[in-house]
């Protein structure tokens, strides 16, 4: 998606009559959502320097010009490009723009500077690295990109920063790697950026390789447990970018700081659906591994770990595997420092106990945290989905301070989930009244989200959707026992909606990688086989655990299946602490939807067995679409998942 896109004497004449931001700002309104007034300023600052940068008789006339293209898969937006060819060839150029003054350099992090933001000084990515990592995404995703060998050269335009005669940090010899890839203008160097994109662009195109990238074909994304075994190998299968990185080279600086001082260093990462933060832990694993150090990926969870065994065990021994992959109760009696580094994913299901009755060891934070020198927490707090699960920031900042241990907290914002909206998880949040948002009539133009009155309808749909790659599943709120007796049996049916004639069994019992097996299509997930994993597509049966009432989205215990433990001890809670037991049961089920809603990475569908609640959801859906239509860029919400087919 490009939020403008003009020819070069179109922008020339468009910044001349200071009618340029004025059309972004309409664009983005409509294409992507609400404006930050900053954005505003920084589009009117920079613009009138690439208006000078482009005013040369030899940059052709006809060239392509585009601001603010959004990278597939990610929420994040490439500045400008300038499209055109060299010779016969076509060419890209990528200009990331920044309006830094100041930058200071970061020793022991690979491509980390320092900057001031809004609220301080802050680390981020190298300008010639965030630039060189975008046009690496593009080339990853983006078919047309390949298919007609497009080429991209990205640079960085620093037009506020003034050089520093001696050591400037910004090009220091440590950043000449990703400077070499994309070159930094500063100011005063706009004649050297108008050589640089003569030196690529020397044919018009009359916009045709903006085209070519806007419309080609999105090239599948990568999903982790596709991706494993060549990242154990070493590979390079996803380019880190932003936050990401910053957390990344965080990471290892850390690890190389507890081994050098003998401090116990402690990271948590917040991180919300969709950051990346799985994506993170194991390429933080690899690294660790590949350097020496004794690292082990740590979740309660067992799903993912399954899936990743299943993936991994044609090109590696068992026994590697699982020294890599360990379950959250494995530490009870870990001897103090064992290991280098534990990486614990989806540490807001932390236990304090462990074992099958919850009656082993102290606290599963506080075990992890003892048997490592370095311990790194990725958590989400709105993710918590048990009474049991006891993870949480409070508790990982009390035992740190107990250990004597230096604790450093970051968050990753980046979106890789959910076709890289921001938009559709701030709604999720908004709709089901964990939160208000700014985002209540927002979800991205991209995201195909359904509601179907008729679950067999929903169902089918999946099924046709799974065709294709085997990522399309169905999941369900647990308010249906998964009965003993029908759980190796694919005839027995645990979810039955007599009304709709609807009915299929949860996922049964001898299998432990239902999200990759083909057949799992016609089972359902609930949030404990699918939390932790995505997919490309999500059916969500929505129990009546969760319903509408009186302007309300309201929340119901009562309803949830017997055989569900995620509520265990709630009754015992009810009768001391009444006022905790509802807030708790309440927090719980609102987090399971919001976790259910947001595994689909292209798009989700659901079906409400509440009809208030499926009213609501259509009423909140219209006010989406009939933003849209009021512009010219409107594309009806039912109609995305046809054109969703071509990928």
């Amino acid at each position: 998606m490009i939020v403008y896109e003009a020819t070069k004497s179109e922008f020339l004449d468009d910044v001349f009559k200071d009618e340029l931001v004025q059309h972004i700002c309409d664009n983005y309104e409509s294409k992507v959502g609400r404006i930050n007034q900053s954005e505003v300023r920084s589009w009117d600052n920079s613009m009138q320097y690439m208006f000078r940068v482009l005013s040369d008789k030899e940059i052709p006339e006809d060239a392509g010009v585009a601001i603010e293209f959004k990278i597939p898969y990610t929420s994040k937006r490439v500045d400008m490009l300038i499209s055109g060819y060299e010779e016969e060839r076509g060419s890209v150029v990528v200009v990331e723009l920044k309006q830094w003054e100041k930058v200071e350099k970061i020793e022991g992090k690979e491509a980390i500077v320092k900057t001031a933001f809004r609220h301080g000084l802050t680390e981020t990515t190298h300008p010639s690295y965030q630039a060189w990592s975008y046009a690496a995404l593009i080339e990853d995703y983006n078919e047309n990109a390949q298919k007609e060998d497009l080429q991209l050269y990205p640079c960085a335009y620093l037009h506020n920063y003034i050089h520093q005669k001696e050591a400037d940090p910004l090009t220091d010899p440590i950043y000449e790697f990703y400077i070499d890839q994309a070159p930094v203008f500063l100011k005063g160097d706009a004649p050297k950026l108008r050589n640089f994109i003569k030196r690529y662009i020397h044919k018009g195109d009359q916009k045709k390789n903006l085209y070519s990238i806007e419309k080609g074909r999105i090239r599948p994304s990568k999903s982790l447990q596709d991706a494993l075994n060549n990242m154990l190998k070493g590979n390079r299968e996803f380019v880190m970018i932003d936050d990401q990185k910053v957390v990344y080279e965080s990471a290892l600086q850390l690890a190389n700081q507890a081994l050098r001082t003998k401090t116990k260093e402690v990271l948590v990462i917040e991180g919300g659906p969709g950051t990346g933060k799985s994506v993170l832990a194991i390429n933080l694993l690899v690294e660790m591994t590949n350097r020496g150090l004794v690292s082990q990926y740590v979740t309660k969870n067992a799903a993912p770990r399954n899936i990743y065994s299943a993936k991994l065990k044609q090109d590696f021994r068992k026994g590697h595997i699982d020294n890599l992959f360990k379950g959250s109760g494995s530490y009870i009696n870990a001897p103090r420092d064992e290991f280098d580094c534990l990486i614990v994913d989806e540490a807001h299901r932390l236990n304090e106990k462990s074992g099958l009755f919850s009656n082993l060891g102290e606290n599963q934070t506080k075990e992890i945290m003892a048997a490592s020198k370095l311990s790194i927490y990725f958590i989400d707090e709105r993710q918590r989905v048990t009474l049991k699960d006891s993870g949480s920031i409070d508790a990982i900042k009390r035992f740190a301070e107990a250990e004597g241990a230096n604790i450093t907290t970051m968050k990753l914002e980046s979106q890789f989930r959910c076709n890289g909206s921001d938009g559709y998880l701030a709604w999720v949040d908004d709709v089901l009244q964990i939160r208000e948002t700014a985002n209540t009539h927002h979800i991205g133009a991209s995201y195909d989200f359904r509601v179907y009155s008729d679950p067999n309808e929903l169902k089918n749909e999946i099924i046709k959707l799974n065709e294709r790659k085997n990522k399309a599943r169905m999941v369900a709120g647990y308010c249906w026992n998964w009965d003993k007796e029908g759980k190796a049996d694919p005839n027995y049916y645990d979810i039955v909606l007599e009304e709709s004639g609807f009915a299929m069994s949860w996922n049964l019992g001898n299998t432990d990688t239902w999200a990759i097996d083909p057949e799992s299509v016609n089972e359902i997930g609930c949030i404990h086989t699918s939390q932790g994993l995505e997919f490309d597509y999500v059916g969500v049966i929505i129990g009546e655990d969760l319903v509408y009432r009186d302007g309300e989205v309201i929340t119901d215990s009562t309803k949830r299946a017997k055989t569900d433990n995620s509520l265990r001890g709630l009754k015992k809670m009810q009768k001391e602490v009444p006022k905790k037991a509802a807030k708790l049961a309440d927090e719980i089920i609102r987090n399971t939807y919001r976790t259910l809603l947001t595994r689909g990475q292209k798009g989700c569908f659901i079906y409400c067995t509440d009809k208030e609640l499926e009213k609501y959801f259509r009423e909140r859906l219209e006010k989406v679409t009939y933003e849209y239509e009021e512009n010219e860029f409107f594309r009806p919400v039912m109609e995305v998942a046809e054109e969703s087919e071509r990928y």
